[in-house]
């Protein structure tokens, strides 16, 4: 079944003071969908999403939602409602009144304003708050009255700016599972921006990686996490060895063959012998142990052993004096093996993924 489009940003350019925050932006967003924008400060996530809300005017290029171009419409008519960070409560108003507020600019009868806000406290896990100040509420609280207060309207859109982060860690983890149920219940379209990977990829359907005012890739968490098309990629979510290796040819199985590290290594993708390419590997996708197996191609050290919070990071050094790094729980490696062991090397070739063609940081 084919997904209905509900938001596209076609070739959207947007300079401030002569410099490009957003170079050529072109994004399709489908209806019901929980999308996210992950990237760095000043990559132009908040800027996208400005122009989304008509926050923003584009220097070139079209907003198109519902089917409808509403580059030049004010933001009040678009059917799009914005939740900030800052949750922009008005701090003289209980929550009832704040969560009421759209409804009393659209004169919507008493009965049914009070109606609806009871049905959005419910929704927010909050019965009983609405005679309360903001004063009163708990970061979190004050975060879903917020969200109450901007999906009352029912937009076609909910944009989210960073609404978590002013959280502590451990209420930012249950504040995502609670969005990702209100929104699966709600069937509204999130587009959210973030600069944690985590949040990205808890509750994302898809994402898109910006950087420096572009949309390097856009995928779903796991195309994103396995498969990353660019080295910023491979580096910004998750944590990953690159790799800079030299095609030698093909094995049997069809997997590419590469010299690396003293030895030869194998993944997958495109190459011609002879060429220089940069490599992802995942740290917690690298094996290794005292005895070899299949697939163990490289030989190498443990340099030293890191515990941190039920995880094993290690470090092993090639005889070429490059270093690995290794995550895991345990699984698939001989326990903590002490400085100076010998070790056989290996990971599943379809694991390790061409991110660049080239060396381009060779003369660095």
């Amino acid at each position: 079944m084919e997904q209905e489009v509900i938001l596209s940003l076609e070739n959207i350019h947007k300079s401030f003071d002569g410099q490009k925050a957003l170079c050529g932006i072109d994004l399709t967003i489908y209806k019901g969908e929980f999308l996210t924008l992950l990237g760095p400060s000043g990559c132009g996530k908040t800027t996208t999403l400005r122009i989304i809300a008509g926050l923003e005017s584009p220097d070139e290029g079209r907003v198109i939602l519902g089917g409808t171009d509403v580059t030049d419409w004010e933001p009040n008519k678009r059917g799009v409602n914005t939740v900030f960070q800052s949750y922009a409560l008005f701090p003289h108003m209980n929550v009832e009144n704040n969560i009421a507020y759209g409804l009393k600019l659209r004169k919507v009868p008493k009965e049914e304003i009070k109606k609806q806000v009871e049905e959005m406290l419910e929704l927010v896990q909050l019965p009983g708050f609405g005679e309360r100040m903001p004063s009163q509420l708990s970061g979190g609280q004050r975060q879903r009255v917020a969200i109450a207060r901007a999906i009352v309207n029912k937009p076609s859109v909910l944009l989210l700016d960073e609404p978590l982060g002013a959280l502590d860690l451990q209420l930012r983890r249950q504040m995502q599972v609670e969005l990702k149920r209100l929104q699966q219940k709600l069937g509204i379209t999130f587009v959210y921006i973030t600069h944690d990977q985590e949040e990205a990829l808890n509750m994302s359907d898809r994402i898109g990686i910006m950087n420096q005012g572009k949309i390097l890739q856009l995928g779903t968490p796991e195309e994103i996490y396995e498969h990353p098309k660019s080295r910023f990629a491979a580096q910004f979510i998750g944590q990953s060895n690159i790799l800079k290796a030299t095609v030698t040819g093909r094995d049997a199985a069809g997997n590419l063959t590469l010299s690396f590290g003293g030895g030869t290594i194998l993944a997958s993708g495109q190459g011609e012998p002879g060429e220089k390419v940069t490599l992802s590997l995942r740290t917690e996708r690298v094996r290794y142990g005292r005895e070899p197996r299949q697939g163990f191609t490289l030989s190498g050290q443990v340099k030293n052993n890191h515990y941190s919070g039920g995880m094993m990071r290690t470090v092993l050094t090639l005889p070429t004096g490059e270093e690995l790094l290794v995550s895991g729980m345990g699984d698939g490696i001989e326990g903590r093996l002490p400085a100076g062991t010998q070790v056989h090397i290996g990971w599943d070739p379809a694991c390790a993924v061409i991110v660049e063609r080239g060396w381009p940081d060779e003369a660095e």
